[in-house]
This record gives C-alpha cells, sequence and structure tokens, in this order.
C-alpha cells in the first residue's frame, strides 16, 4: 500500500511539472511569435499571414521553399523600395495639400514659398535668436496625424548650423520665453531621409529657453548628437534635429 501511494505521489508530481512545462513552452511560443510579427511590421510589406504561418510550419518540417533564401531576399528589397516610393509620393501631396490649406489661416506666417510655417503660440520678451546662434529649446515633434514621434525631456541645445532648414529659418528671430508652432515641408525637413516616414511633413512645438548656449554646452551638444549618430530610433530618447 505504501508503495501504491509513493508511486501515486511520483506519477503527481510529474505531471504537474509537465503541466508547468507545457504552460511555460506555450508562453515562449507565443512570445516568439510575437517577436516575428514586430519584425514583420518592421519589413513594410503587407504580408499574407496565413502564408506567413504555413512557410513557418512547412520550414520546421523540412519541406522546401518556393524561393530560394536569395531570392527571398531580393524579392523583398524590391517590394520595400516600390512601398517606400509610394510612400514618398502619399506623404509629400499630403504635405502640400496640407500647408496650402493651413496658408489661409489668418495667424500663420508663411516662409519660403510654404516650404515653412509657423505660429507663435506665445509671445517670449527676452533675447532673439540669430543666425548660427545654439539655442536651448524644449520641442514636442508631432506627425500630420498629430501623433507623437520625439520630444525633449529636458533643455536641449541645437546649433542652427547643423540642423534641418525648417529650424534654420524657423527658430531666427524667435525670442526667449517665445512658444511657436512650426510647420515643415519635407523638402525643408528630412526628405526621404532618415528613420521617419519617408517625405512625412512634420510640425514641432518649440519654446526658446536660451537663444544662444555658453559655447561649452553647444560644443557639448555635438559632441553628443555625433555619439548618436548610427543608433535607431528606438535606442534614442528623441530624434537628433539634424
Amino acid at each position: 500500500m505504501r508503495y501504491c501511494y509513493l508511486f501515486f505521489a511520483i506519477f503527481l508530481s510529474l505531471s504537474l511539472f509537465a503541466q508547468e512545462e507545457q504552460q511555460e513552452t506555450a508562453k515562449i511560443s507565443e512570445a516568439f511569435g510575437h517577436l516575428i510579427g514586430k519584425n514583420i511590421d518592421t519589413i513594410g510589406i503587407d504580408f499574407d499571414m496565413d502564408l506567413v504561418m504555413k512557410g513557418l510550419r512547412d520550414a520546421a518540417e523540412g519541406k522546401n521553399s518556393p524561393m530560394s533564401e536569395a531570392e527571398c531576399i531580393q524579392a523583398i528589397s524590391n517590394a520595400q523600395e516600390i512601398a517606400f516610393k509610394e510612400k514618398a509620393q502619399v506623404n509629400l501631396k499630403n504635405a502640400e495639400d496640407f500647408l496650402k490649406s493651413n496658408a489661409k489661416k489668418g495667424d500663420i506666417i508663411v516662409i519660403d514659398d510654404n516650404k515653412l510655417q509657423y505660429k507663435v503660440e506665445k509671445k517670449g520678451q527676452g533675447k532673439e535668436v540669430e543666425p548660427h546662434f545654439s539655442p536651448i529649446i524644449h520641442y514636442v515633434g508631432k506627425y500630420l496625424d498629430g501623433s507623437i514621434f520625439g520630444q525633449s525631456k529636458e533643455d536641449e541645445v541645437i546649433s542652427l548650423d547643423e540642423t534641418i532648414q525648417g529650424f534654420q529659418k524657423g527658430l531666427v528671430g524667435m525670442k526667449e520665453g517665445e512658444t511657436r508652432t512650426l510647420y515643415i515641408h519635407p523638402e525643408y525637413g528630412y526628405g526621404t531621409q532618415g528613420y521617419l516616414p519617408p517625405n512625412s511633413l512634420l510640425t514641432f512645438e518649440i519654446e526658446i529657453i536660451k537663444a544662444n548656449a555658453p559655447k561649452e554646452e553647444a560644443s557639448e551638444a555635438l559632441i553628443l548628437e555625433s555619439d548618436h549618430e548610427g543608433k535607431k530610433a528606438s535606442d534614442l530618447d528623441a530624434p537628433a534635429l539634424r
């Protein structure tokens, strides 16, 4: 009888261990699927997920792929290039349509044939930002739909000689304490370069903390920006304004 109880206890513990192991495997499997899904989303192609799952199963079972690895990589690259160009064209049209409509508002200042617009949200009373200055700012960067893609978490120094044209022209003349909303055409923004969607119209809410940073702070900011070069967007708290 004692052996029966012992056998039952061992069997029960093994069953519980197997259940825990199955539950852990299930969690890992689902999490692995999430990782694959996130990576698929960054590729920028509208995949047929049913066929993606079929490909995963076939590969796990050792079945042949309909394309060689080299062919698949080349096909994905070609599809990405086409999708990128189409997205760039759509975004450019949306940007220009928005700026054309926005320019009709009475409180909007238009610069350089609609390449840049701004609205004064709050007037300042301090020193003015001049060309070649390195102002200390707070900023929030948004897409056309209002979603935020970057913002400063603390005072940030920006060299006007090293930044995009939208800032070079949009910040000059701002006084300390002033807040503006900039509407930047892709040509004066990041265009098709960088990690942002190609030809995105960007809006920036800018507050001038100090018109020109001391030389030491400006030099340190340039060093930090150079350290950020080559990093992915996810590695940075906010995009380098260059």
